[in-house]
């Protein structure tokens, strides 16, 4: 027996429980992991409303990242002992599975030996954000040396990734965050400019920084009708990626940005990525070269015991939170 998140009925946080369940011994091509530190996502708040892409069958586990400690590995898996320090890249679906719990059996497709610096939690906050924010910056943008990259939502786990990225591939990142409240440390994180939603002209003061040959990529999590003026600063033949919802307003289509500027508006989920073994495999060399070098280091916003995952989850809804949120065991 071991414990482990779960939900009875949709709903706000307070529907999460603890509860005790029986852990299946990992299977052929499974490991089993003895988990330290598990990574709240956004994702997981929508799964459990009800609200996500795919649907909860009660009662449900949820959780798409965690770091630990290999408990034992099924038959035909190579590479992999028990005892290893692992973590584990997001699984393709929630409800085949969860990870938020002590003990956790997956796929070893999805196991990670992550360098030996990274911290349980450090470990637990890095999959789900370098791989997010890789595959739209590097692998569908190729977004290059020198150019200006927008990245909205910028104070969120994903958005501080994909500051890191673009300064590591010697971009120019440009943090779209709400007020000006968080710009300071949205520079410290590595922002060279920071534009004020809520404050700010947003087209305008793009069109300041961007100058003459405007931006040519922007990295959205956000929708609404901030397409208006992001798409009117965007270069002929630019690439909106948009990876989420967060506004609650109508996304308007922007015709005419789009047709006078040859746009291409394209949706985007990291599960392009990992369910690529080329692509995710090349995710993952820069991200374990970056994590061991140093340029891509996860931002804590704040850690929670596991018996508070309840407050986790309700303080990842405030929108407080600069960076990952991330609940220890």
């Amino acid at each position: 027996m071991a414990r482990a998140a779960r939900f009875h009925r949709h709903g706000g946080p307070e529907v999460l429980t603890i509860e005790e369940i029986e852990v299946a011994p990992p299977g052929p091509g499974e490991v089993q992991i003895r988990t330290k530190a598990l990574g709240l996502n956004r994702a997981e708040a929508l799964f459990r409303s009800g609200t996500y892409i795919e649907q909860a069958h009660f009662p449900s586990g949820l959780g798409l990242e965690a770091a630990g400690l290999i408990e034992s590995v099924g038959d035909g898996v190579e590479g992999l002992l028990p005892g290893d320090p692992v973590s584990l890249v997001p699984p393709r679906s929630m409800l085949r599975s969860p990870v938020h719990g002590e003990l956790v059996t997956v796929p070893a497709a999805l196991v990670i030996k992550h360098p030996a610096t990274l911290s349980w939690e450090a470990a637990a906050a890095s999959w789900m954000q370098y791989l997010t924010a890789y595959g739209a910056l590097v692998d569908i943008a190729r977004l290059g040396r020198g150019e200006p990259v927008v990245i909205t939502a910028a104070s969120s786990s994903v958005g501080l990734a994909a500051i890191q990225i673009a300064n590591r591939i010697g971009a120019i990142p440009i943090a779209v965050t709400r007020t000006r409240r968080k710009a300071q440390a949205l520079r410290e994180a590595g922002a060279a400019h920071v534009v004020a939603s809520s404050e700010d002209d947003v087209g305008a003061r793009l069109k300041d920084i961007a100058g003459e040959g405007g931006i040519r990529v922007v990295f959205d999590a956000v929708g609404g009708t901030a397409f208006l003026p992001l798409t009117a600063a965007m270069a002929r033949g630019g690439i909106l990626i948009n990876y989420g919802g967060q506004s609650p307003e109508a996304t308007p289509f922007p015709l005419f940005n789009v047709l006078s500027r040859s746009l291409t508006l394209r949706g985007y989920l990291v599960h392009e990525i990992t369910g690529d073994p080329a692509r995710l495999a090349a995710a993952k060399a820069f991200t374990l070269d970056g994590l061991s070098d140093g340029s891509l280091k996860p931002i804590i916003a704040r850690t929670f015991p596991f018996d508070e995952i309840v407050e986790a989850h309700r303080y990842l809804e405030s929108n407080e939170q600069f960076g990952k949120i991330v609940v220890t065991l």
